[in-house]
């Protein structure tokens, strides 16, 4: 994915701030993209200058002055482009750089207690992003209807699949526990 196109697919239903399009893409599209605030201020200024959105400063008398963004027609058909061009990223979707699991490959060279500690980390990281569901569920709920129509039920799609992958890694994370827990001993046992 495009950080560009997910910022443009979220400015499709609704002009937004920047501030306000971190937290619709952490509350949703952050299920599944990391990215931080910088970067998607950078996008939004390479995305104005291309003429896929423009933006509107708005003078606030008690907050601070914020740029609204909306996504122009040139936007909105490179929006559709990119989601009706023939899938050429299914091996990087699949293939993902992992350094969890590269540590974990080496873990033998590290005292076990350590190896642990990363999985119980990553497993309770897991959990929250588990627990914080409630919201993106909670926005799939209000949405059936109020912006297009399917547009909820492709949401969901994807929050099930962010919900089966997190969990999948929870049980993993616990198996690599007990395996690790089991075996006694620390490092080049």
């Amino acid at each position: 994915m495009s950080l560009k196109h997910g910022l443009l697919g979220l400015l499709n239903y609704i002009p937004m701030s920047g501030y306000e399009l971190i937290k619709d893409f952490n509350e949703s599209l952050g299920l599944f993209w990391h990215t931080t605030g910088s970067q998607i201020y950078y996008d939004l200024s390479a995305m104005e200058e291309k003429g896929w959105l423009i933006s509107e400063r708005i003078i606030q008398e008690d907050k601070p002055n914020k740029r609204v963004y909306t996504i122009t027609p040139q936007g909105k058909a490179e929006l559709v482009r990119w989601l009706s061009a023939p899938p050429t990223t299914t091996k990087s979707s699949i293939k993902q750089r992992n350094a969890l699991l590269i540590r974990i490959f080496f873990g033998a060279e590290v005292d076990k207690e350590k190896t642990l500690e990363l999985l119980r980390s990553f497993r309770d990281e897991c959990l929250e992003v588990i627990k914080s569901m409630d919201v993106i569920d909670d926005a799939i709920s209000q949405a059936k209807g109020e912006i297009h129509p399917n547009s909820a039920t492709y949401w969901g799609l994807a929050a099930e699949c962010g919900y089966i992958m997190n969990k999948a890694r929870i049980m993993w994370a616990e198996k690599a526990i007990s395996t690790l827990e089991k075996q006694g001993g620390g490092q080049h046992d």
